[in-house]
């Protein structure tokens, strides 16, 4: 069994919008995709996008947790359009 250890985000990666990481990820993919970046190259950029992947995961984790907590919070309230 093996145990997962929790991957160190970097400070510059840690600023950006999820919106900014997404597009950075996409363009990494994209680049992959084409098989024209070098092997060294493409190690790199496989890195940099493994923690912009790491990095959106987390941010859509806490997301939907706030969203639990919105819908928790207001279980027990009525609608205001109700007739």
């Amino acid at each position: 069994m093996t145990s997962k250890t929790p991957v160190k985000i970097p400070e510059d990666i840690k600023k950006m919008s999820f919106e900014a990481a997404l597009a950075e990820l996409e363009k990494i993919v994209d680049s992959l995709e084409d098989g024209e970046v070098p092997l060294e190259k493409s190690i790199d950029i496989y890195q940099r996008g493994n923690l912009l992947r790491a990095y959106c995961d987390n941010k859509l984790r806490e997301a939907q947790m706030k969203i639990e907590k919105i819908t928790e919070d207001g279980a027990n309230t009525a609608p205001l359009d109700a007739e």
